[in-house]
């Protein structure tokens, strides 16, 4: 799989009087940041485990006690109760943020056939950010072919019960806080490998 590189950020949409404009601005900014991150991710980082306990993406025959997510060889591991505080490691915050935003596109812009189960993971931290990457590129170049009008539907989204009942726009930021909390702990753990290593 070649690495694939997000668009560069359009900072001319800070300028813009709408508040769809404010959504993708934050969604763009924040995915510049982290994907300049991601660009310097080894697949050393990519499996560091901050504790023993930290949920990964395994082999499946690996996954052990806990359920498993994705389609391929390689899952991610979940624990039963669906918040889990515990540790995580890269990879499983990279395939947590790639279900997310395939399952969210494709019950929105795709077919409405796949859910996050059948998502591929990967076992190298390259094909995994190449794959993410593809995901958050295709959602924002679909929301930002949407009117403000559209922005505002009910059930435009039909990946989740919650997504069906709401406006559009709360899904997009849904997502966006998902990147950025999750990209927060990315960037910590590349922080915390660095000096641990």
């Amino acid at each position: 799989m070649r690495t694939v590189m997000p668009e560069p950020f359009d900072w001319d949409i800070l300028h813009r009087p709408s508040a769809m404009a404010m959504v993708r601005g934050q969604l763009g900014f924040s995915w510049m940041v982290l994907s300049g991150r991601l660009a310097q991710l080894t697949d050393e980082q990519y499996f560091w485990r901050p504790s023993s306990e930290a949920l990964t993406v395994v082999r499946r025959h690996y996954a052990g006690r806990f359920r498993s997510l994705g389609s391929g060889e390689w899952v991610a591991q979940w624990q039963d109760e669906p918040d889990h505080r515990g540790p995580r490691t890269i990879a499983w915050l990279i395939a947590h943020l790639t279900e997310t935003f395939f399952e969210r596109w494709e019950w929105t812009f795709g077919e409405s056939r796949q859910g996050r189960a059948d998502i591929t993971l990967h076992g190298n931290a390259r094909d995994a950010v190449a794959w993410l990457t593809h995901w958050v590129d295709a959602w924002q170049e679909s929301i930002a072919a949407l009117d403000e009008e559209q922005v505002m539907t009910v059930g435009l989204s039909q990946a989740t019960e919650l997504d069906a009942g709401e406006p559009f726009g709360h899904v997009v930021l849904r997502l966006n806080r998902e990147l950025i909390h999750h990209g927060s702990e990315i960037m910590t753990l590349q922080d915390l490998y660095a000096v641990a290593a």
